[in-house]
């Protein structure tokens, strides 16, 4: 795995949290949970890359270099 690999799978990892965080937020909110819960919620340190994250980039990158050798 080279550097921009590993740049894309860091990237990839923190739009998911960044992403998790919001729909927690949201689900929080619409159910009406205390100020503190919701403080709680936003403050919380998300994991920056989880193994299902690792799985999922190496997989993208696999189909990618899948493509770039039919395209040659």
């Amino acid at each position: 795995m080279d550097s921009r690999d590993r740049l894309i799978l860091a990237l990839s990892a923190l739009l998911r949290a960044e992403r998790e965080t919001r729909d927690a937020l949201e689900a929080a909110i619409d159910a009406g949970l205390s100020r503190e819960v919701l403080k709680a919620i936003v403050s919380d340190p998300v994991p920056a890359i989880t193994q299902s994250d690792i799985a999922a980039a190496e997989r993208f990158l696999a189909q990618g270099r899948q493509g770039q050798r039919r395209a040659a």
